[in-house]
This record gives structure tokens, sequence and C-alpha cells, in this order.
């Protein structure tokens, strides 16, 4: 395996003509790729957030792709599964090619094991310090099962009329999760929440006590996010509720996998997911770099927009 058999390319369609199959072909641990992928060729403003362009790359070897890699504007890179030499060839790759990348990465996310061998095979390349940043559990649906017994109530789904409310808690989300976003009308569409359906979770008089989100369905699969109830409402059984209806209205509406993260370090929400039905795939991480300055301060377990699968819910 040598560093120059990773391809790259700034033409997201000449990357899909060439890796489309690919990523296609185990759509659970691509989810990354898939979402920025489509995020982009929908225009939705959140999956780069500026004029540039991203920077999309291929491992190929006698025709056959073995694995990819994006780089967003400004952001960090996000990596499907590799091995450690794959790892370590697209961090020589990159690094004997900065220009490609315009800057630094700030970080890298993908499933554990490839986010750690990538980390440590940069900073041998570059010097960057990494730092682990939070790790995730993805999940995917196994068989639906309801809280027993359910709480008291319905979904409903969310419609123009909610709009403050929906705004309200997704805000709420971000500052949970610890997103430097703004969300309010003037800048909900260029938001990462403003392509999902929502749904609310009601008490039988009609108030709303929690919601979940679904993203598009891509290649077959739908990814459930966020997951949000306020504070003073959890642990009334609502998130489970709530993530029952939309779980089961994706599967209705034809997706063939349901997916959703889960903060790793949150017992919480990881055994809720998993009485609703949601067996654990892998873990994920993601690494901030160093580069001879002092690493911005983060709270630990939070993440940034800028991470590629979506922050996990709060239930």
């Amino acid at each position: 395996m040598r560093p120059d058999d990773w391809h790259l390319t700034e033409d997201i369609d000449d990357f899909l003509a060439r890796a489309g199959e690919f990523l296609h072909s185990r759509p659970v641990p691509h989810i990354m790729q898939l979402t920025v992928v489509q995020r982009l060729r929908s225009g939705g403003a959140a999956a780069h957030g500026t004029a540039q362009a991203p920077l999309f790359g291929r491992l190929e070897r006698a025709g056959e792709v073995l694995a990819t890699f994006y780089r967003l504007p400004s952001r960090g890179l996000g990596l499907s599964p590799l091995t450690p030499e794959q790892a370590d060839t697209l961090a020589a790759h990159l690094a004997a090619h900065p220009t490609a990348l315009g800057h630094r990465p700030p970080h890298v996310s993908a499933d554990h094991g490839t986010a750690t061998a990538f980390a440590d095979s940069w900073q041998r390349h570059t010097g960057a310090t990494p730092a682990l940043r939070v790790r995730l559990r993805l999940y995917r649906l196994g068989t639906l099962t309801p809280p027993d017994p359910l709480p008291a109530g319905r979904g409903r789904h969310v419609g123009e009329q909610d709009r403050e409310r929906l705004m309200a808690w997704c805000r709420a989300f971000a500052t949970d999760v610890g997103e430097a976003v703004a969300v309010n009308a003037g800048s909900w569409a260029a938001t990462r929440f403003a392509d999902k359906r929502y749904t609310f979770w009601e008490t039988p008089d009609g108030t709303p006590v929690s919601m979940a989100g679904v993203n598009p369905t891509v290649a077959g699969m739908a990814q459930v996010d966020p997951v949000y109830t306020p504070a003073h409402l959890r642990g009334r059984g609502y998130a489970g509720a709530v993530t029952v209806e939309v779980s089961r209205a994706a599967r209705a509406e034809g997706a063939k996998e349901v997916v959703l993260f889960a903060n790793a370090a949150n017992p919480t929400s990881n055994a809720l997911y998993q009485r609703v039905g949601y067996l654990p795939v892998t873990d994920w991480a993601a690494y901030d770099f160093a580069y001879g300055f002092a690493a911005p301060s983060r709270k630990p377990g939070r993440t940034t927009p800028a991470e590629a699968p979506d922050p996990p819910g709060i239930p």
C-alpha cells in the first residue's frame, strides 16, 4: 500500500462516479460520507459553510476502491473505516501535499479504531498533538420495542405553526451538546437542523414534551437526530416514545436501516436506545489537533457542528 494510491478530487460527481458503489455497499459504517455527500449535492449550506470547494479522496488499487475520506472547508477530516496501514498512507499523502487541504485540519472523526490510527500517524508525520474530544456509539435498529408502559400521549408531526418551539428546542439541544451555532429565524435555513423532519411527543392535553428529528433517507438509511427533551421533563419516558415514533415512521416509509448516535459516556441514553431495540454497531471518536499551540478548551464529551455524524440526542 503506497501513499500515492490515494486520489484526491474537488469534483463531487467524479468522486461519486468512482466511489459511490463502495459507499453504498456498506451504508451503515459509511453514514458520515453518505450524509455529507447528500447535503452537498442538495445545496445544504450547513454541509460546508463556505464558498470553498470540499475535498474528497479515495484509496484505489487495481481499479478497486478500498476506502474514502472527505475534508470540508475550515473543518476536519471524515474517514471511512481504515486499517492502520491505510490510515498511515493517508496521513503520509496529506502531509506531503499540504496545499490539497487548504490548511491544517483541526480534527478528525471516524470509527474509533480508524480515528485513533490516523491521529497517531498524523502526529508522526506532522508533529500535531491529538486530543480525544468525544466518543460516540453508532446504533442500528433491530426489533423495535416500544416502552412498556408507554407514556400517555401521542406523536405528532411538527408543522409550520410549531416553528418557534422547534427552533427553541433545537437551540437548547445545540447548547447541551456544545454546538456553537445560532438557531433563529434568520439562520435556520443555513443550519444542519433545517433539512430534517420532526415529530413531537405530546401529552393528552396537546402539550409537546419531547421531540425527535430524522435526516433525509440516503442509501436506504435514515438517521434519527436530534432527540431532545427539556431538562425538567426528562425521566418520564417521553424520549423513548418519540424515538420509537420516528423510527417506526422511517421504516414504514421504506428505510432499510435506521441508525442513530449516542454519547458513549452517557449511560442513560445508551440504555434507552437499547431498550427500544437499537443494537450497537461501533464506537466513533473525534480527535482535535494542536499544531504547536494550545488547543481550544472544550468541555469533555461535547461536539461541534463540524462533526459529520450529527451529534447524539439528549433524552
